[in-house]
């Protein structure tokens, strides 16, 4: 749900002559921007230590400068009573921030388990776990304890957080760049159209992309987005 407004502009825009646009979860287009199978994408941001080039082509990404909600650690227990958290595998930037805020903001002894498919259901007791996006919203209305990751990282850092970029692996035309960039705004500057053609019990949508995400990607962002890397590479994450 997060992406809908980066992507509501795309359809029938001139940009769409010179790409084609394919969806899947972003931990798996984040490998497919790190092996070359394609040019540019919207992916977490922790992949960039991992690209021999990059260049961040659009204005806006997937942010917080807050709660996001929809990226949170569920547990039934307070922070200090957790003994194992379950790792979402669809985003390596989600587990990377949790992994920092174990260990640098709650310093926190547990076990984190990496996971390839469902886990919501070992959730229980001093189990605990990540989940992000649709999931981690519908999860808001099992667990009893939410700590979102990036209201968390804004006590901790006093930054807000960028989430995901559109990132290329290569040098683009600036042509191209401008018209992509047009067409990844008109949803963010349309959001009653985005919240009317998805409809969407879980959560209120209109909250969820004018208060919990913040698109544009500001200076205080790309500091935010800095120190998230510098973590990254000085705990070896």
């Amino acid at each position: 749900m997060n992406t809908k407004p980066l992507l509501y502009g795309f359809r029938n825009h001139p940009v769409m002559e010179q790409m084609e646009l394919s969806v899947d979860y972003p931990a798996k287009i984040a490998q497919q921007l790190i092996d070359g199978e394609v040019d540019v994408a919207l992916v977490p941001v922790a992949i960039i230590p991992k690209l021999k080039e990059h260049h961040i082509i659009a204005d806006y990404g997937i942010g917080a400068e807050g709660p996001v909600a929809s990226v949170c650690l569920y547990s039934d227990v307070p922070l200090n009573e957790i003994k194992r958290i379950y790792l979402d595998y669809q985003s390596r930037t989600s587990v990377a921030l949790l992994k920092i805020l174990v260990k640098e903001h709650w310093k926190l002894e547990v076990e984190l388990v990496p996971t390839t498919g469902d886990y919501e259901d070992k959730i229980k007791g001093t189990d605990a776990g990540l989940v992000i996006g649709d999931r981690a919203l519908a999860q808001r209305k099992v667990s009893p304890f939410i700590f979102d990751l990036a209201e968390h990282w804004m006590r901790f850092t006093s930054l807000p957080f960028l989430f995901a970029a559109w990132i290329s692996n290569k040098q683009l035309p600036e042509a191209f760049i401008q018209q992509f960039n047009d067409a990844t705004s008109i949803g963010i500057k349309n959001i009653p159209a985005v919240v009317a053609e998805n409809p969407y019990d879980l959560y209120d949508l209109t909250t969820y992309y004018v208060h919990n995400l913040s698109y544009p990607i500001t200076p205080a962002k790309r500091q935010g987005m800095q120190k998230f890397l510098s973590y990254i590479r000085d705990l070896g994450i």
